[in-house]
């Protein structure tokens, strides 16, 4: 069996996969952790999964570790995040107690990888603690965030910046979201794997077995939505766009998606979807296992059209999932849709339940630029959002993050 590098390099070609063994060669043997708050469920989990085994294939030492905490610990980071992206949020002094407790628990269990390690990151809010809990580290320590910083509730960011300002460094998807810290900041937009579970190539078989599996019928235009059931995903946005379409089309609607372990409001949000969905049978509400991958991957094969209606999104792994597949997407005008959806050519950036009912009817009723568009997708998302290119930048940051101070570094 070829090498994860030789099968990426049958897609990206050798150049890249030579250029990125050039870069970790001065990190060989060095020791990366990376740290979040869930293994399953989330994009975080899932850019870690082909992340991690891709610098262990180019010889960096590198481990994985997931912090666990109880139910006022994810209460209240569901909190930071909305609070983070926007929300006016009132966090009670016992959730606070509860999410600093949980990070103690976790860094005594946690000490002596974290002390040990070369480089750890620490992905998003769940984890910032940890650092003040290694006094004695050795290495480097980067705080990630993957959620959308453009316009935080000013209380919640404080109190967190009290816990990111002492890193070494912070990564973040767009210069928008960043916000000002007494360290570098750098930019890396996340990215998809082409050889995983839901983005390889899939047979027309598989592909149409969707339709029988989950009672959709083949021969009505299908838009999906596949992402968590948040509320910042706008799903009941969705199901309103469908219904002002489904006046002038016959159309059918699946929203699709799981929960993750992080997430404590997705029940709540999945009721009151389900509630709206009604007794339509052509909205196909899905809750799918955390494991889900090749059904999610023959969802948007089989779709016409994908949405991402968020109002507010860190970047919407989603969104480049679908238009690798050559679909165009009608994504909400915020976040890292932005990055990907360039408005009437990879798809179309709206704000209202009508635009994205608008878009969705343009593109019903001229095929050939529906096809255009998801040509265009397809190519965007190879030169600019496969993880060989977010390894490359990470493997990049590694090596500034150890000449700091130096202007030039020689390779």
């Amino acid at each position: 069996m070829n090498s994860l590098l030789e099968q990426y390099a049958a897609i990206v070609g050798d150049t890249v996969i030579d250029q990125l063994k050039q870069l970790a060669r001065p990190l060989a043997g060095m020791k990366i952790v990376h740290v979040n708050s869930t293994r399953e469920g989330g994009g975080v989990a899932e850019i870690l999964s082909w992340l991690v085994p891709l610098k262990q294939e180019l010889g960096l030492e590198t481990e994985w570790e997931v912090i666990g905490g109880d139910k006022d610990f994810y209460q209240c980071t569901k909190k930071f995040h909305n609070g983070l992206q926007g929300n006016p949020v009132l966090i009670p002094p016992a959730q606070l107690r509860a999410y600093e407790r949980t990070n103690e628990e976790n860094g005594e269990r946690l000490r002596q990888t974290l002390e040990a390690a070369d480089f750890v990151f620490i992905h998003d809010p769940q984890p910032a603690p940890l650092l003040q809990m290694c006094p004695g580290r050795k290495g480097k320590w980067v705080w990630r965030c993957h959620i959308d910083l453009s316009h935080p509730h000013r209380a919640v960011w404080k109190y967190l910046r009290g816990f990111v300002a002492s890193y070494d460094a912070s990564i973040w998807s767009l210069a928008d979201f960043a916000q000002p810290l007494p360290h570098p900041l750098y930019l890396i937009a996340p990215s998809i794997d082409p050889l995983s579970q839901k983005n390889i190539g899939l047979s027309a078989d598989e592909v149409n077995r969707v339709y029988e599996q989950y009672g959709i019928n083949p021969d009505l235009p299908l838009i999906t939505q596949i992402s968590r059931f948040d509320y910042f995903k706008d799903p009941l946005g969705v199901i309103q766009a469908y219904r002002m379409v489904k006046e002038f089309s016959p159309v059918q609607l699946v929203l699709a998606g799981g929960g993750a372990a992080d997430d404590p409001e997705g029940e709540e949000v999945l009721r009151e979807v389900q509630a709206a969905a009604g007794d339509d049978p052509d909205i196909h509400v899905l809750l799918l296992p955390a494991d889900a991958h090749r059904e999610i991957n023959a969802l948007q094969r089989a779709s016409t059209i994908c949405v991402q209606k968020s109002t507010r999104e860190g970047f919407g792994l989603t969104v480049t999932e679908a238009m690798w597949k050559g679909k165009p997407v009608i994504g909400g005008d915020t976040g890292g849709i932005r990055l990907q959806v360039i408005n009437h050519h990879t798809g179309f950036l709206v704000n209202t339940p009508e635009g994205a009912a608008l878009r969705i009817r343009y593109l019903l009723k001229n095929r050939r630029k529906l096809e255009d568009m998801g040509r265009k997708a397809n190519e965007f998302v190879y030169q600019n959002f496969l993880v060989t290119r977010h390894l490359r930048e990470y493997l990049t940051l590694m090596i500034a993050t150890m000449q700091e101070g130096v202007e030039r570094i020689e390779m």
